[in-house]
């Protein structure tokens, strides 16, 4: 096993956003609090200790042992469900939708770097226990998001009815899709074991939450994870008065909306504000709240409630408000002794507009890590680049720059356009010095005439590119099948593979290196070469 570290800047797949967060520049900074590293989270610790209450931790602990009830729950997670009562016991938090199969290869990512982070920040602060948290987004309801996973380039997909939070979907119909799934896979022993994880996970389960916690809870819990369900009717019942204070006032919306002002002026919004940023949820049901001429009406529904009637729902049934992505950060540090949430960098995107908003309402802002991101690549595939002269960072240019690349510096002709060119500009400096000294109606002539002869070298760069191309046509081959294998369809593989994939061909091992590889707050991406 081989890891190499790149900055995320140079691999071309991080926003703006994220790359300016990553380089702390000025324009970011106010929408974030501590900076993910030892000082901050030093910070943070004080901060959350004095913010969090007892009571919290006891309803906390009392939720997750109901919830691990019928869990074989390894020693290290029971462990850690008691350790939070204590004053001394954070989370480090990633969440992540109930996937089928836990879907893109980097739900191993987020979950592999909130439990190396938690490692590490022990051995920082030994008088402090860390907890790794995997909170499940079950009260989600975009079922087409989630219902199937990619393996060897085929869709592996789960067929139902729609409607309602999926976390109490049941898990009727996943028989067909073991079967399906079951006859890709083969039969070696590493496939047989991911049989049994999918059988068991989905066929022993009545529901999609308690058959995603069952996966999860296989994978790591040896590692000590903690999984979360936030669809709990005591853990609601304690955030309850954040959502009367949104039915009432709206906080969120004035809020966020105030910041997203600022921020849209250098960076792309992730997501906007509703006036009312709760849905109403129940088995079959998770529609917006809205508020219209002094009633509470659920969309597209007949059920409405005065503000009497709702306070007295909210009161009875908590279990039955569902914060929506706005809201439902601000939920997860409620509720937990959070110091940071780990994310990709579309959720860290959005956090960044909601730092107002948790000032408003007197919650400590979590720090924020960009989750790790890897590039696996096999022996195989690693003798291949270096057959083709392809170094990791070029792996990461689009793909017409990597080809340009490649046939320029494997042709016979050595000539540079991009001398040609700067040879170019500096006659035309010189004309252009001669124009202004002696008819300034001159210099338009010299400019047109500029842009002719330079779109004439870019043309013919264009076509001796061409022919070079055709000429190499097999080093062309090449580049493209290695380059499609490693970025299916130019994208990350870790967005359009299943972990399945790698642990039917390497095992247990598979995890074991990406446990050992990743390196949460190095900040960098991660080439893992097995």
């Amino acid at each position: 096993m081989k890891v190499t570290h790149i900055p995320f800047q140079k691999t071309g797949f991080f926003s703006k956003t994220m790359i300016d967060y990553l380089d702390q520049h000025p324009d970011i900074q106010s929408y974030y609090h501590q900076f993910p590293g030892i000082d901050g989270f030093a910070k943070q610790i004080e901060e959350k200790k004095g913010s969090f209450q007892a009571e919290s931790r006891m309803i906390l602990v009392k939720a997750l042992k109901e919830q691990y009830g019928n869990v074989a729950a390894s020693e290290g997670t029971l462990e850690n469900i008691e350790a939070l009562q204590n004053e001394n016991t954070f989370t480090i938090t990633t969440g992540h939708q109930l996937n089928l199969f836990t879907g893109p290869l980097y739900f191993l990512y987020k979950i592999l770097c909130v439990i190396n982070l938690s490692e590490e920040l022990k051995e920082k602060f030994p008088k402090n226990n860390f907890v790794p948290v995997y909170w499940m987004a079950t009260e989600d309801h975009d079922f087409e998001e989630i219902n199937y996973f990619n393996f060897r380039g085929k869709k592996v997909q789960w067929n139902r009815a729609d409607g309602g939070p999926v976390g109490r979907f049941t898990t009727d119909g996943l028989e067909k899709v073991f079967a399906a799934f079951s006859k890709q896979l083969g039969t070696t022993r590493n496939a047989e074991y991911l049989k049994e994880l999918f059988r068991k996970g989905y066929l022993e389960h009545n529901n999609l939450a308690e058959a995603t916690r069952y996966i999860a809870n296989e994978l790591f819990a040896t590692y000590g994870l903690v999984i979360v369900d936030g669809d709990d009717v005591e853990l609601k019942r304690s955030f309850a008065p954040y959502v009367q204070e949104e039915l009432e006032h709206q906080h969120s919306y004035t809020a966020v909306s105030t910041t997203i002002s600022e921020l849209e002026k250098s960076y792309k919004v992730q997501v906007n504000p509703r006036e009312i940023n709760l849905f109403y949820l129940t088995d079959t049901l998770r529609e917006r709240i809205i508020k219209e001429e002094g009633q509470y009406v659920v969309n597209d529904t007949e059920i409405s409630f005065s503000e009497k009637e709702i306070q007295k729902e909210l009161a009875t049934h908590p279990e039955r408000f569902s914060p929506n992505v706005i809201m439902r950060p601000l939920y997860q540090e409620v509720i937990l002794p959070n110091l940071c949430y780990v994310g990709g960098g579309g959720e860290q995107a959005y956090w960044l507009e909601l730092k107002g908003y948790f000032e408003k309402v007197n919650i400590p802002f979590p720090i924020l890590l960009l989750r790790n991101s890897v590039q696996v690549i096999s022996e195989k595939q690693q003798k291949k680049l270096n057959g083709l002269n392809i170094s990791l960072e070029e792996l990461f240019l689009k793909q017409n720059e990597l080809l340009a690349k490649k046939v320029t510096e494997n042709s016979d002709i050595q000539f540079s356009f991009a001398d040609a060119k700067e040879l170019l500009n500096q006659q035309f400096l010189a004309l252009r010095r001669v124009a202004n000294e002696t008819d300034v109606s001159f210099v338009g002539a010299v400019d047109a005439q500029e842009r002719k002869q330079t779109k004439g070298l870019e043309n013919l760069e264009h076509r001796l590119l061409r022919a070079e191309k055709r000429k190499q046509h097999d080093l062309i081959s090449r580049i493209t099948a290695l380059q499609d294998q490693l970025l299916p369809n130019q994208s990350l593989e870790e967005r359009q593979r299943n972990f399945s994939e790698f642990y039917v061909e390497y095992g247990p091992a598979f995890i074991e290196a990406l446990k050992t590889a990743l390196q949460p707050l190095q900040l960098e991406f991660t080439v893992l070469e097995l």
